[in-house]
């Protein structure tokens, strides 16, 4: 599973990077700041039915995205519920169709929600701050890992350490000080209601912290 997922980012890269290379190769790269670049340099070379093929897959790909966020998120508030992070109602199953209808159905209310009443930069700039914050603390841990439990049982293990771990943290605590301050204010207040669920309910319940 890790060589395929980092076979798939490197892929991935290159592809982006040759993409990038031709566009801005067919035009100037300040007239690429929109939301559709790629429909864009199509349409400037003369090939509106490619620009509109590459537009319909556009929408396919961002669709099948938020299905599958739409899809982990609630189930991830369920493991928690498990754990005794959050209140058991969150970990009920619907009896007939066995998947986490509460959490599934919070999760499409508070998205829904968000996505009606909130600038589509602020969403962007929240979830990149917050995906930026989830990989510096999981590079971390394996820094702490490694030196406090070495006796874990690892199949996979992180090339290059402690560099590639250590970078990942500096890389992703760069992109997230790029951010606008007033993001860092948004997440800060998600992140202390966060820290404010676990003291009051997690920390007490957590099947960790009773065993």
């Amino acid at each position: 599973m890790p060589i395929g997922i980092l076979a798939s980012l490197g892929v991935a890269t290159i592809l982006y990077m040759a993409v990038a290379a031709i566009m801005t190769g067919a035009v100037p790269y300040h007239q690429l700041n929109v939301a559709d670049p790629v429909a864009l340099v199509l349409n400037r070379l003369g090939m509106p039915w490619a620009s509109a093929l590459v537009s319909v897959g556009a929408l396919a790909g961002i669709t099948s995205v938020l299905l599958v966020l739409l899809l982990g998120q609630p189930r991830i508030l369920f493991a928690m519920s498990r754990d005794g992070l959050l209140p058991q109602a969150f970990s009920q199953v619907h009896p007939r169709y066995q998947t986490p209808h509460v959490t599934t159905l919070l999760t499409g209310v508070i998205v829904a929600t968000a996505s009606a009443l909130t600038p589509m930069g602020v969403v962007a700039e929240l979830c990149s701050i917050g995906t930026l914050f989830a990989f510096a603390i999981v590079s971390g841990g394996v820094l702490v890992l490694r030196f406090s439990q070495p006796e874990l049982p690892r199949p996979f293990r992180v090339p290059l350490f402690p560099v590639t771990p250590a970078l990942g943290v500096l890389r992703c605590l760069y992109l997230m000080a790029s951010l606008p301050g007033v993001t860092w204010f948004r997440f800060l207040g998600w992140l202390v209601a966060g820290l404010g669920v676990y003291a009051a309910f997690g920390r007490k319940h957590s099947l960790l912290n009773r065993h």
